[in-house]
């Protein structure tokens, strides 16, 4: 399924520019929001998403063509295309995840406890035997996925698509936003093949909370989820220090 990236795109603050939106776009196709080979929507029509003007949007545009995540054809049939890998680079995340402070890491799992855990129990609530299906069916994709971009995208999609269950567009929103800062952090080499199989079995648990139409139950499992993530990422923030302080001994 393509998500309708329009309804994922919020205005953007005074002070953000294309930095921001390229920061934005790069998630959102890393994260399979965007499907490869996707065409963006035309220059003025997603300047006018995003609230910034053409030259800014093109600017962000230049920046993905440069990395290889877009290309432009052009022609009657030309238009921006999105040429995803489907193995995001490590690097990036191993930066992330040494930078933040365990502290940002809280905060950030506190958030998601708000949203992922209402979200699931709303879902649990509203969501239609069709969305009910494709919950169930990524956590299957999680067991079947073998690498780590496929990983990535399988748990993302999972948690999106329980926020699109409750059929609050805020909600979407804020869990992709999420999902996009942590995501990537969480599936880095690090993650042990136990701690893969602990996550499928949280997925399960919250997907067939939902189904059963338990609120509660799908609430209390997500939020033990997220939990079980920060711990997760808390381990893996704090090796990832003791691994630099052996290689840069003052």
């Amino acid at each position: 399924m393509v998500i309708d990236t329009s309804a994922l795109i919020a205005p953007l603050a005074a002070a953000s520019r294309a930095e921001e939106i390229s920061a934005r776009l790069t998630e959102a196709i890393h994260l399979g929001l965007i499907a490869d080979g996707e065409q963006l929507p035309p220059e003025v029509e997603l300047a006018q998403q995003f609230g910034v003007a053409t030259m800014t949007l093109r600017e962000s545009i230049a920046s993905l063509r440069e990395r290889g995540l877009v290309e432009t054809r052009r022609g009657r049939n030309g238009g921006t295309f999105v040429k995803r890998s489907l193995e995001p680079p490590e690097e990036p995340d191993v930066a992330r995840l040494s930078d933040v402070s365990v502290g940002w890491l809280r905060d950030a799992a506190d958030e998601q406890l708000a949203i992922a855990g209402l979200a699931a129990r709303l879902a649990a609530e509203r969501a239609a035997p069709r969305s009910v299906r494709l919950i169930v069916g990524l956590v299957d994709q999680l067991v079947a996925a073998e690498t780590r971009g496929a990983r990535i995208k399988a748990d993302s999609r999972f948690h999106i698509e329980v926020a699109i269950a409750t059929r609050s567009d805020r909600l979407v929103r804020r869990e992709v936003a999420l999902q996009a800062e942590v995501a990537g952090m969480l599936w880095l080499p690090h993650l042990a093949e136990e701690d893969v199989a602990a996550i499928v079995r949280e997925h399960h648990e919250i997907a067939t909370a939902i189904a059963a139409e338990d609120g509660e139950g799908a609430q209390a499992a997500s939020e033990r989820h997220v939990r079980a993530n920060l711990r997760r990422l808390t381990a893996a923030h704090l090796h990832l220090l003791e691994d630099s302080s052996r290689e840069n001994p003052r």
